[in-house]
């Protein structure tokens, strides 16, 4: 299984390191020296590696630079610009923190209010620049945006398959107004 864990930005310096964009929460994991990283160019790029190994990363202010193996220079540092790239993860492997997860974790986890009442089921993670925010299915056909933070997601249970909701109206239930009526 792939996730994305980084954009390369600009050069950094003339030996060939980059900025780059994070996209993990294990920055130190997944650009530890030695890993090879598959390499995404953007759309329309010229013929770019598939793969690039990190040499070296550290941090500067609080901006991730990393060296690759592949390479050597400025040039090629400013030739790889814009690409994404990609760790390849063990399909039961696990975030080190307790309280984070990989998206593949949370999609198809059925989703209940504070009683258990079912809600839906999550569909996807939208990773926004503020929060993230659970794509949840609901019961009735619809797709509702919840914002994963604890006061509103206070329960993960991966293993029991499910994952709750301090719902309200508008959140995922519809306002009382905006239900439509059963005529008879």
């Amino acid at each position: 299984m792939e996730v994305v864990v980084g954009r390369i930005g600009k050069p950094h310096g003339i030996r060939g390191e980059v900025t780059l964009d994070v996209r993990t929460d294990e920055p130190d994991r997944r650009f530890a020296p030695g890993t090879t990283l598959r390499a995404q160019a953007p759309a329309g790029a010229d013929r770019r590696p598939t793969t690039l190994t990190v040499a070296r990363a550290r941090w500067h202010q609080s901006t991730l630079l990393v060296t690759f193996e592949e390479l050597g220079d400025r040039n090629a540092a400013e030739a790889v610009r814009g690409t994404v790239l990609h760790a390849t993860i063990a399909h039961d492997e696990v975030p080190d923190d307790p309280e984070e997860y990989y998206d593949h974790q949370l999609v198809g986890l059925a989703v209940v209010d504070l009683d258990g009442t079912a809600l839906g089921t999550v569909k996807a993670l939208v990773h926004g620049s503020a929060q993230d925010l659970l794509t949840v299915r609901t019961t009735d056909g619809r797709d509702a945006l919840v914002p994963f933070v604890a006061a509103l997601v206070p329960e993960v249970d991966l293993e029991g398959g499910r994952l709750v909701v301090a719902d309200r109206p508008g959140l995922v239930t519809p306002f009382p107004e905006d239900v439509p009526e059963v005529s008879s």
